[in-house]
Parts: structure tokens; sequence; C-alpha cells
């Protein structure tokens, strides 16, 4: 008999709940199967650089399973609807007796693991689900009503009660798998029809575990006492950057907290102020999972709130075109957007700026914007990217309020004060005095060949609260 672990966005070997329980007892072997399906992630959208980086991790879990002993079989498939028939001709072939997994909380996810359930019980296969996205499971905090929590402040006491200032060490990789307990047949088959995708080195990421507790460790060492002070000033890059980790299932979020509560005197809250910051933002992680399974609209780009469903939203590709490419001509917003277009990544801070820009002084539609993030961003996953852009376009749960419109200028002044980081991705307006980066005149923009605004800001603005006092009245 053969247990068959199931691969998806938990591409690591700590920490991963549902491998530790192929792999409790030596009575039957493990064996590993994972599916590369672009056309899927595409329709996602997920990006090139995204899916490359996944690329490379599967690569790198294929070796380190090959040193726990552990065959894994990468199959390509266009959907997920194809892997699971692919899934389900390979457990007739080989007669599995268990199906092991760890829960994806999207709603196309959930049906397909549903529906793989129902198909195994039907069969007899055993099947084993765990929770790894999240600390505690979506569904398991209410309100006194018996709701989900639908503001952050009220679920983060309850998710902190119920945590006690307690968690649970993280589980520890398997041990070593003796091959000799495989059967023959799979590993001719496994070794037959292996395959792998092939990868790119990324200048600026590296999909590997390792790499993903160092940085951890790195970060918790130095950078997170100060993070409730650096963590908007966003040319220190005093960060973790733990999301692209997080997202490709490198780290999971329980690595994250237990390590943090560890370096915070084993408590959750009332320590540090940096590393209290910095749990804090893991918890908001939590709260947007949470808000996925309860509201799965949220998974079909629906808008949480149904009095700002009907947002006369603009639809200029002229405009849009501009945000996107960073020629809006407010440099903070500019250099924003080419850091993502440069890295795959986007400082926190900026991209509240650049999405409350978008939606609120170019009254474009967050879905637009969000689903350009999504195929820019490598740490890009889709609870945290909707509930960001709809906190900053004022339509989702616990949504910023809509007369709350952020001035890019005074933005800008405030967390990059010297204008470091605008001077670093836009290196035109690197020679003028700091305090003039902010906002060139029109004689330097023109000297530096640099765009004139987009928009004003008070004219944008007004037009803005006018637009939602509208939906109100």
């Amino acid at each position: 008999m053969t247990r068959l672990m199931w691969f998806r966005t938990d591409l690591r070997v700590h920490d991963n709940p549902a491998l530790l329980h192929s792999r409790r007892d030596n009575d039957e072997a493990t064996v590993a199967v994972t599916f590369v399906t672009e056309e899927q992630w595409r329709q996602h959208h997920l990006g090139d650089r995204r899916i490359n980086l996944m690329h490379e991790a599967i690569n790198r879990l294929h070796k380190r399973l090959q040193d726990l002993g552990i065959p894994l079989l990468t199959i390509r498939k266009n959907t997920f609807n194809d892997s699971v028939s692919a899934l389900h001709d390979l457990i007739d072939e080989f007669g599995f007796s268990e199906l092991n997994f760890n829960i994806e909380y999207e709603i196309n996810e959930r049906h397909r693991d549903i529906g793989m359930a129902k198909w195994c019980r039907e069969r007899n296969v055993g099947v084993n689900k765990f929770h790894d996205q999240c600390v505690i499971p979506p569904g398991k905090l209410k309100t006194q009503n018996d709701d989900p929590y639908r503001v952050y402040s009220p679920f983060r006491k309850a998710w902190l009660k119920a945590m006690a200032d307690q968690i649970g060490a993280p589980c520890p990789a398997p041990e070593r798998q003796d091959m000799r307990t495989i059967s023959h047949d799979i590993k001719e088959v496994w070794k037959a029809r292996h395959w792998l995708p092939e990868w790119y080195e990324d200048e600026h990421w590296k999909a590997d575990e390792d790499v993903a507790h160092d940085k951890l460790h790195e970060f918790l060492e130095s950078d997170v006492l100060h993070y409730h002070e650096w963590r908007d000033i966003p040319d220190m890059d005093a960060t973790s950057r733990m999301s692209f980790y997080l997202a490709t299932g490198l780290i999971s979020p329980r690595q994250c907290i237990y390590t943090a509560w560890q370096r915070n005197a084993c408590i959750l809250s009332g320590g540090e102020q940096g590393i209290d910051s910095w749990i804090n933002e893991l918890v908001w992680r939590e709260f947007y999972r949470h808000l996925l399974v309860a509201y799965p609209e949220l998974c079909k780009h629906q808008t949480f709130r149904e009095d700002y469903a009907n947002v006369p939203w603009r639809s200029s590709e002229k405009d849009f075109d501009r945000w996107c490419k960073g020629e809006t001509g407010y440099p903070i917003i500019d250099a924003a957007m080419r850091q993502l277009l440069e890295q795959g990544w986007m400082h926190n801070r900026l991209r509240m700026i650049v999405a409350m820009f978008l939606t609120k002084h170019l009254l474009i539609d967050w879905r637009w914007g969000e689903k350009y993030f999504s195929q820019h961003l490598v740490d890009a996953d889709l609870a945290s990217n909707n509930g960001g852009w709809q906190w900053s376009a004022s339509t989702g749960a616990d949504g910023a309020p809509y007369f709350r419109i952020f001035n890019p200028i005074t933005q800008s002044e405030k967390f990059d004060v010297k204008g470091n980081f605008i001077a670093m991705y836009i290196p035109e307006l690197g020679g003028l005095k700091a305090k003039d980066r902010h906002f060139p005149s029109p004689d330097q923009r023109s000297r530096c060949q640099y765009p004139s605004p987009i928009v004003e800001h008070k004219t944008a603005r007004e037009r803005a609260l006018n637009t939602f006092k509208n939906l109100t009245s």
C-alpha cells in the first residue's frame, strides 16, 4: 500500500502537515505528485515572472524530496479539471490507499478539492486535508451573532484571545524514507514519466525554502525591532519581504509567527513594538483569508460592500496605461510602479498610495489594478491582493472611508523625505534638490523630460468625493 502526497501552493518539506501525515509511520510508502497548470494560472492572472519562480520552486522541491527518499512526479496539464482527471487515472492505476493535501481557499480550488475528496471516498481511498495557510482555520472565529468578522480590529482581538499567547511549534520535515519500501512498478513509472519545468534565475528572487528561512531569521535578528518606525519608508528596504515566500508556500505563516513569538519573549502582543507590528501584518493576512472563505463572491472579484457595487468608474485605457508604465507625473506613484516592473514587488506603503491614486484620482475600477498587480507581483495571492485593493477603493471589508484620499505629494514628502526612493527609480529627477523631487515645477519637468501630472490633485479629489457621495445620498 502507498500513500500519495499532492503538492500545490505548499512547496516545502518543513511545517507541511499533509506531507508529515503522509510519512507518519513506515507502514506504507509515500510518493508525491504536483501539477504545472500554466493555462489555469494565467486565467487567474499570474504573470510570467511568478510562473517562472513556481517552476524553480518545483525543481528545488524535487531535489529536497529526493534527499528524503520521496519521488515527486510533476505533470503538465492545462487546467485544474485536467489535473483532477490525471489524478483520478493515477490513483486508479496504482491503487493508492490515501491522498493527502493542504487546503487552498480560493473558490475554484475549493470546488476542485471537494469533488476530488468525494471521488476518493466513493472508491474507499482515504483523504486527509490540512490547514497550512492560516494559523486559525477560516470559520473558527465568529462574532457574538455567529457571523464572520467584517472588521479587522475585533478580528485581531478574537484571534489573539483564541491564541492566548501560545502558538504550536511548526512540524519538522519527515524522516528519510527507505526507497526500498516503494514498489518497483511505481518507481519505474515515476522514473519513466519524470519531467521538470524549465526555469531561469531571477536576479531579485530565489524560490528556495532555505533562502526563505534565512531571510526570516535575518529580518527577526535586525530590522524587526525598528519595523514599526521604518516599515513605511520605502528607500530603507526595512520590511521582511516574506510575502513572496508565503505566497508560493516556501514558508508557512506558522513558521513566521512562531519564530517572531519566540523573539518576542513568547507573547503575541504587548512585547517589542516592532515585532508586535509585524505579527499584526501577518494577522491581517489571515483576516483576508477568512473573508475569502466566508464571502466566496470575493473570488469572483465582486465588490464586498453592496452600497458601492455601482460606482461609475471611468474606463480610460489611456490613463490606466500611464499609471501602469509609471508616467503619471506624480514621482512617488511613478517610482513605485517602476519598482513593480523591475522587481516584481512593491513596498506596502506604496501599494496603498498607488492603489488609491488609481481608484480615487483617476476613478478607475479597482479590478483593473488588482489584475495588473496579480500579473506583475511575485507575491500575488488573491486574498491579500483583493483585500488591499478593495481597502484602497473603499469598497471592501474595513476599507478606508471614501473621503480618505491620499495626497501623493504629501505622502511622498512624509515617507520619502529626501526623495531617495524617487531618485532610485526615476533617475531623471535625481539631479533635483530633494524637496523638488516630490513634485517638480513645469520648468524642471521640461528640463528632466519628465511628464506633466495626469490630473490635478484638488480637482481629482473633488471628483472622487462627489462620485461616492452621490452613491450614498
